[in-house]
Order: C-alpha cells, then structure tokens, then sequence
C-alpha cells in the first residue's frame, strides 16, 4: 500500500466514524439512513467501515441527511466546525472563578424589552446563547453595545420595535425566544416569532407558556414555522394564575407579561431557581414589587409603565460551578471552585458527602446583586462509593435538573452501581451512553433512566459532540480523566453554555488542543 492509499483509507475510517457517530445521535438504524440517502443498509455499513469511496456530492448529502457538517472545503485555520484534543490522565490544580449565570442574561436581556429606560447589564456571560439574543434584539431596532472590555453591557429599547425584521434564523436557534412572548404582549396587538429551537433534549411542548399568558390575553396559532400571536385586554385587573409545571422559562415568562400588567398577578407553583431569582431582582429596580421571593407562590404588583435607568449584576451560575467541581472530582484534583452559589448547590454537595467526597467551605459572601449567597468550595482527591439511592432531579430546591448529567461522570469513577433517573427529558439519557466510547460502563435502561458502574479504567477515543449541552460538556470532562489522546468533534454547542472553558480548563493543568 502506499502512503497516498494508506492515506486515502485513514480519511475514509475517519469520516466513517463521524456518520457512525452523527446516525447514532439521531437514533437512526443504518437502514433508516439508507432510505434517507435512497441507497442501501449494506452501503451505509460499507461508508462507516470506511470501505466505501466518497464523493463530495455524496458527502453532501450524508451532511444533510445527518444535519451535521461533516467535513469542510477551505482553509482550516477559519473554516469548519471546532474540535478538541485532549490529552488526559492529568491531575488539575489551583483555582478557578464561576462565571455569571447565562440563564439570568437571557432572562435579562428578555426583560429589558419591558423597559423605557436604560439596562446595564455587567459581566455578562459572552456565550453563544447570548450573542443569539442580542442579534435578534439589534435586528428589531434594540441598540445593545458592550463596552470597551466586553463585559458590560447597555441596552436602550425604542418606542418602536421593527418585528417585521427579526432574525429569525438567530431566533430559530434558541429556544429563548419564548421569553420574548411575556414582553410583546404589551407593546403588540398582533406578532410573530419563529419556532422555539435550542438542544435536541426531545419533544419540549410550549402548552405551559401558553396556558399562563391566556390569563393576559395571548392567543397563539402556530403556521409555517411561526408562532402567529394576537393580543386582546384581559379583563380582570387582578387574577390567579397555577404554572401547570413549575418551569424556570414558563416563570420567567408569566412574570414578564405580569410586570406591566396595571393590576396583582399570584403565580402559584413558580419555579424560585436562580435565573428566576435574579429576574425578580431586576423587576424590583424597575419599580415592580414581587411578595414571596424565593418562593414557589409569587405575587407581582405590576405597574403598566416601566421607565428607569437600571445597573444590575447577574449572579454566579451554579451549573458552571458544577461542571469545574465534576472536572476536578474526575481527575482525582485538589482544586478551589471560587464564587461558587451555594444556596444553589447544597443538594449536590449534600450527594457527593454522601459518596465520600472530601471538601472544604469558606465562608459565605455575597453577590454583585446583595442577595445570592457565595462560597468558595475546595475539593480534595477522594474514593467515593456509589449512592444508595438513585440520583434524580427536582425543581430548586432539589438537585437543579442541568446538574444531574454531571453525576454520570462522577458515578463512573466510584465504586458500585449508581442509577441516574433523568424524567425531565426525552432524548438527554441517551446521550449519556456515549461515556461508554471512554470505558465507563453505562447501561441504558430506558430513555430516562441509566445505570453506572464504576470504578472506570478511562481510555483515549474519537467522538462526536451529542446535540445537548450537558452531555457534550460531560463527554469533554471524562477525557480529562482518560489516559492517553481523545478527539472531541464539533463542540460547537459547549459555546452555547459557556465562555472560555477551554483557555479556563487549561490554566488549571489540562492538555486541550483547539482545531479545526
């Protein structure tokens, strides 16, 4: 064979893998996919083995077949997804700083739609998330401008918004959008907005959203890919309204249509998590008053016109804060999680203690905002032991549902079986099977419900990023714990939930390599 051929053969293995890879993500047999392409099983098996030569017509297709960029023409230090290398097995050390909340600067940025004033929002998470919100704020007439470092950011609301001129593409992206609904009420009779997107966590139904702002007069159909709103004056000034589930957005959005409602709004069964918190926080410098802070029963005193010049801080982002402390329990480190929100924390420091974690408290400080609680948290290496109970999630206080994939990776390296019951979502579970690629022994159960052994012998291997945030982030820090060289392909999406993780991971002792 020559070096050209034995060339040829490794691309082909490669690309294989990546539609392997990409099928499986969308729970597709290779029969499914052959119709897809209108081709046969046998020849799909063939592509994957990397037996199978490809033409760029075919590549194509297969890309579009699999909604996802396989491979890409050009140069690649600027085109083409983003990958990591990482080179695993190595303890992590020192410290690290949590982040703002990316929730809270959705829901921030959301509501500042309520307001006649000026917003500034500082030390604003620069995520993906983020830049999709804003694009679609600038493209209906908002003036959003960071300052000069880039942390800060201020935003002016004209009288008003050109609706007609919304991105959609950057609305279809994120599933954020629906918080546009609570605002528009009050400034619209009619409007559209494009479909809800976001992660592929399965079928996630807006009916919650819907049934609590009919209490102010939305009524949506939905056509050709939008939401189609019309808007008529309720007719009670003061109402009750339960949240059939108690939802981080659907509270957010029922507080946001309450704000400027000339009337009190109860909202029973309301999520009292920290990106709602910190929303409540914000209302309250527009002059709204919110009884029951912290609380699953809100009562809003809404005042029809919002008009003030509003400095507010989100806080600290308890899921980040997660994700460094799983980086470091994983890789057997002693390390210090600074800035750490630990009212919002308590329940999974509680289960680690329980699976024999070591750690250290500082004492507690506050946020920018005056109101959430810090810590800094400083893990030590330990041997933990599997949970006797299954690890769920609940709505705050309970273990926070974006946390819980966190504990697939840590159970994976204690000893014994550790059931993790995900009845949130759909699909998330599934994806969690992908720490198999690693060593872990993951078995899935059902599409809710995984069982993990440990402990894991991690290994080096090539994977591609599943469609879901937690999951993705989860694989990248099983690589840290495995020996040897992985390959993480199209992380593209661990950019929509947080900034520079990477660059942090690194000054901390990890070997990542960003390509393209």
């Amino acid at each position: 064979m020559t070096l050209t051929e034995e060339a040829t053969g490794q691309s082909l293995r490669q690309i294989g893998t990546l539609v392997r890879d990409a099928r499986r993500h969308h729970g597709l047999t290779q029969s499914q996919l052959g119709e897809r392409l209108g081709t046969s099983q046998s020849a799909i098996a063939r592509i994957e083995q990397g037996n199978q030569n490809l033409t760029l017509e075919l590549l194509g297709r297969l890309s579009a077949a699999l909604d996802s960029e396989l491979i890409t023409v050009g140069s690649p230090a600027t085109t083409g997804p983003t990958h990591l290398r990482v080179s695993g097995g190595r303890p992590l050390a020192g410290s690290v700083t949590v982040k703002s909340s990316k929730n809270a600067a959705v829901a921030l940025l959301c509501a500042s739609l309520l307001n006649r004033g000026t917003t500034t929002l500082r030390n604003v998470a620069r995520i993906v998330e983020v830049e999709r919100i804003l694009d679609v704020l600038r493209s209906i007439g908002v003036v959003a401008t960071w300052d000069e470092a880039g942390r800060d950011l201020t935003i002016v609301v004209p009288e008003q918004l050109d609706l007609a001129a919304i991105d959609a593409d950057a609305a279809r992206r994120t599933r954020s959008i629906i918080m546009f609904l609570g605002p528009l009420i009050h400034r619209e009779p009619d409007f559209r907005l494009p479909y809800a997107g976001g992660c592929d966590l399965g079928t996630r139904t807006i009916e919650p959203h819907m049934i609590a702002l009919r209490h102010f007069g939305l009524e949506i159909e939905a056509h050709a890919g939008e939401y189609q709103a019309t808007v008529t004056e309720p007719e009670a000034r003061d109402r009750s309204i339960v949240l059939t589930e108690r939802g981080d957005t659907v509270t957010e959005n029922a507080l946001l249509a309450a704000a400027r409602h000339d009337g009190r709004t109860t909202i029973r069964n309301a999520s009292s998590n920290y990106m709602v918190q910190d929303l409540c926080l914000y209302l309250e410098l527009l002059g709204v008053q919110i009884d029951g802070f912290g609380t699953t029963t809100l009562v809003v005193h809404g005042r029809p016109v919002l008009d003030a010049d509003v400095d507010y801080t989100p806080s600290e982002d308890p899921v980040e804060a997660m994700s460094l402390l799983t980086a470091g329990i994983v890789t057997g480190s002693e390390l210090t999680v600074c800035r750490a929100p630990i009212e919002f924390l308590e329940i999974e420091l509680a289960i680690l203690e329980e699976m024999g974690l070591r750690f250290d408290l500082s004492a507690e400080y506050p946020a920018e905002n005056g109101r959430t609680r810090l810590v800094d948290v400083t893990i030590h290496p330990s041997e933990l032991k599997a949970p006797i109970d299954k690890v769920h999630p609940m709505p705050f206080p309970g273990l926070n549902i974006d946390n819980l994939p966190f504990f697939a990776v840590i159970a994976a390296t204690a000893t014994g079986g550790t059931l993790i019951h995900d009845w949130v979502y759909d699909n998330r579970a599934i994806h969690l099977s992908d720490l198999t690629r690693l060593g872990a022994d993951v078995r899935l159960m059902d599409p809710h419900r995984v069982l993990v052994t440990g402990p894991t012998r991690w290994s080096g291997a090539e994977i591609v990023c599943p469609p879901a945030l937690r999951p993705a982030v989860c694989i990248l820090l099983a690589m840290l714990a495995a020996k040897g060289d992985s390959v993480l392909r199209n992380v593209d999406i661990i950019a929509r939930g947080y900034e520079g993780l990477y660059e942090r991971l690194v000054e901390m002792g990890a070997q990542i390599e960003v390509f393209h």
